[in-house]
């Protein structure tokens, strides 16, 4: 089963909004890509 899921993973492009403008993360220097990965997400809360 292991075998079949890793020959359907497809590479996927994650884009992020920087200054107004939506690039692909691979596109940034590596100093933003390193920026970038020490993110963390969070959600607003409902009111």
């Amino acid at each position: 089963m292991d075998k079949e899921l890793e020959a359907k993973r497809q590479p996927c492009e994650v884009y992020s909004r920087v200054v107004g403008y939506i690039r692909p993360v691979e596109q940034w220097n590596d100093s933003k890509q390193a920026e970038y990965s020490d993110r963390l997400e969070f959600c607003m809360p409902e009111e």
